[in-house]
């Protein structure tokens, strides 16, 4: 039996061509530049956002997502939940007051009013829910407004 070998091929010969081609050089480079030129972009548009936000407030705005006031949509005929309770002329500030099924057992008070648009030495007349409230009828009134700016009341009833 023989064997043949084949001599080494020239250095200069052609290499025959390969199945996969790898991409030309250049490609990489510039999807690199798109995507530094995007990052860029992005970046500045975070920057922009966060300035804005610190000037015009997005902390309260993200602070009144967080802390969503569950009686802002009220309105006369909704039911409000069990609230500190309070006499006279006294004042108590409220947290997580909130409106619920008038037929739930958590139903303590009827909204007889609302009155948009006031302030807070508006809301703490003794006229602010007169309308709303009849004589001898015992009344409260629940108010969500901002020192220095205006906002909404709730003329509540004891529910029956």
């Amino acid at each position: 039996m023989s064997e043949q070998v084949a001599p080494p091929p020239a250095p200069d010969a052609a290499q025959p061509p390969s199945a996969v081609q790898a991409p030309p050089p250049a490609e990489p480079q510039a999807e690199k530049s798109g995507s530094k030129k995007l990052l860029g972009i992005v970046g500045a548009i975070v920057v922009f956002l966060v300035v804005a936000g610190l000037k015009f407030g997005i902390g309260s705005a993200i602070g009144n997502f967080f802390n969503k006031d569950e009686t802002a949509e009220a309105k006369a005929g909704d039911c409000i939940a069990e609230l500190p309770e309070v006499t006279g002329t006294e004042e108590e500030k409220v947290d997580g007051a909130k409106v619920v099924e008038c037929t739930s057992t958590d139903a303590v008070y009827n909204v007889v009013g609302r009155v948009d648009g006031q302030t807070q030495a508006q809301a703490r007349s003794p006229e602010a829910c007169g309308q709303y409230i009849k004589e001898g009828q015992e009344g409260y009134v629940y108010y969500s407004i901002e020192p220095g700016k205006t906002g909404y009341l709730l003329c509540l009833t004891k529910k029956a």
